[in-house]
């Protein structure tokens, strides 16, 4: 099922039982209309998780409500929150942040789709909908929508701050364009044109008009493309998860064990869900240089991986225009990406230039996201840049705006595409610019952060916000679902605040001669949460200067270097003041 803004037709209509009560559409009276406006204003802002009672043509009826499993037990206020440590199979205890299912150390997926969506928990995540029983939580929302919906799907739907329906998605997809919920089962659509024997070809055109269709797909093969030019000029895809995680309808794919070269190509897809050149499943390889990659429409990203593929990229030129569009891109399964020179820009909103659910490294390239943030990762995945400039300018339509404004995102969405464990971050030389928010956020998740030799330009927002959310998208459970970072900087300057919230923990060290201007503050959880585990350690080793702007709060701090109190205060865990 596609993400699709829907437009906000009628009033809420109370159910009794499973809506058989329903007023249609065009019965709708002044009283419902009041309904209406109060919906707008109770749902602003917010995200509401529920199900589908009931369609007829283009209106659907979607009941806000929650899952009660056969223990009896409610995991969540689907308006509100999402399961985490009230999961079947969840274990607070396992996971690095409170509430999140651990993985037991297992490593990510080896390339083949999982038995059930979710890897080993399967059900357990929330996009997945465990089995149990649906209870309705408030009346009926009817929208009217383009695309199909059927009766007992989940969904989430995200109410613009004016109160209109801004999007609606399966259950457990972050709505800001992350990956998330969808098939288990491997389906690809069909193709335009297949190559399935080794060999060589050269200024071919491939062409693409049809819905769930590729362009070009290589099955298998290994093959030599130069100079070819693939269109996917139009399309559309059913169902949006199968084209995240598997390549239907992108332009180029290349899957079952195919190790594709492709050299000088012009690649462009104007259709939704249509992904430039997708890389699927383990054994996979692309290998693409010198070749341009545009995408026009949403959840249409340049280079995706997935399946455990692995995709080698040089000096490419990558641009999209789409919403949920990263130019690097990555889902289900994970991989391996590669990439060395090029420009790779995203301009819509919730387009990150890099997404990771994969092990992504980027060499001498130049990073852009108009619209969004510059760098995702999730779980236990990585992203490391060398000699990279970056750059982000996080709008605040996007739709996890409500609950941090930020450059670098590190978390965990608990939708079953990425594992839980920690993600790293590292990146040396280059330079790293925010247009707005926070430089770095990090939530429900552990994560090793490296900087080195970075200039660091941040217009607004702290250095580092290191904390819970409220669980409105599902990522872990409100009040335990903080993150536990080691941050290194090393030959680094840092400017700005560090807010870390009582359930989250920082260990930050200032290692070779690095400065770092700025202060570090424990703040109470506003859930309201509390963890053992959470505070903050300060080492500054010999050559490395920390420059106070304000009174500091942290658990303890080992230092051989410089600290230049400027007046302001150190307080520590056991009372002691430095100043």
């Amino acid at each position: 099922m596609k993400k699709t803004a829907m437009t906000f037709l009628a009033a809420l209509i109370l159910l009794s039982g499973c809506s058989e009560n329903a007023v249609q559409a065009d019965e709708i009276t002044e009283t419902e209309e009041t309904k209406e406006t109060d919906s707008r204003n109770e749902y602003a802002g917010k995200t509401v998780t529920g199900q589908v009672t009931a369609v007829s043509g283009n209106t659907a009826e979607i009941v806000p409500g929650q899952m009660v499993y056969d223990s009896g037990t409610i995991s969540g206020n689907m308006e509100t929150d999402m399961p985490g440590s009230g999961m079947p199979g969840g274990n607070s205890q396992s996971g690095p942040a409170g509430g999140m299912p651990g993985k037991n150390g297992q490593d990510k997926p080896d390339g083949q789709p999982p038995e059930k969506p979710g890897g080993e928990h399967g059900a357990d995540f929330p996009g997945n909908m465990p089995e149990g029983i649906f209870v309705a939580t408030g009346d009926a929302i009817t929208v009217e929508t383009e695309t199909e919906l059927s009766a007992g799907d989940y969904v989430e739907i995200v109410f613009a701050a004016d109160g209109s329906v801004e999007s609606i998605s399966p259950a457990g997809v972050h709505t800001a364009g992350r990956p998330g919920g969808g098939s288990s089962e491997v389906t690809q659509g069909t193709s335009a044109n297949t190559i399935i024997e080794d060999g060589s070809y050269s200024s071919e055109i491939y062409v693409s008009t049809g819905d769930d269709e590729n362009a070009l797909r290589v099955d298998g093969a290994e093959v030599t493309l130069n100079g070819i030019t693939v269109r996917k000029d139009a399309g559309s895809s059913s169902n949006a998860e199968n084209g995240d995680f598997y390549g239907v309808n992108a332009a180029l794919l290349a899957t079952n064990g195919a190790d594709v070269t492709i050299v000088n190509a012009d690649i462009s897809s104007d259709a939704r869900n249509g992904n430039g050149v997708f890389s699927y499943g383990g054994g996979t390889t692309v290998t693409i240089s010198d070749s341009t990659i545009r995408t026009k429409a949403d959840n249409s990203g340049g280079i995706q991986t997935t399946g455990g593929g692995t995709t080698i990229a040089s000096r490419l030129t990558v641009e999209t225009e789409g919403n949920s569009s990263a130019a690097i891109r990555s889902d289900r399964g994970g991989g391996t990406v590669i990439v060395d020179g090029g420009t790779y820009t995203s301009s819509g909103l919730n387009s990150p230039a890099v997404y990771s659910t994969a092990d992504i490294t980027v060499r001498n390239a130049e990073l852009t996201a108009v619209n969004s943030e510059a760098l995702v990762i999730e779980g236990k995945n990585s992203i490391m840049l060398e000699n990279c400039d970056v750059s982000g300018n996080m709008s605040t339509q996007g739709a996890s705006s409500d609950i941090n404004i930020h450059n670098v995102m590190i978390y965990q969405s608990m939708s079953g595409d990425a594992d839980v464990g920690t993600s790293s971050f590292s990146m040396t030389g280059g330079s790293l610019v925010s247009g707005s928010g926070d430089m770095f956020f990090i939530t429900n998740t552990s994560a090793v952060v490296y900087l080195s030799n970075v200039k660091l330009t941040n217009s607004s927002g702290n250095l580092m916000t290191i904390t819970g959310n409220n669980a409105s998208h599902g990522w872990g459970t409100a009040g335990a679902n903080g993150a536990h970072v080691e941050m290194t900087a090393e030959d680094q300057v840092l400017e700005g605040d560090i807010v870390v919230d009582t359930i989250s923990g920082l260990d930050l060290t200032l290692a070779g001669s690095s400065s770092f201007s700025g202060s570090i503050v424990i703040t109470d959880n506003e859930e309201g949460g509390s963890s053992p585990d959470a505070g903050v350690h300060v080492t500054v080793e010999k050559d490395s200067v920390w420059t106070l702007t304000g009174d500091c709060v942290i658990s303890t701090l080992d230092n051989s270097g410089t600290i230049s109190y400027n007046g302001y205060t150190i307080t520590l865990a056991d009372g002691t003041i430095l100043k």
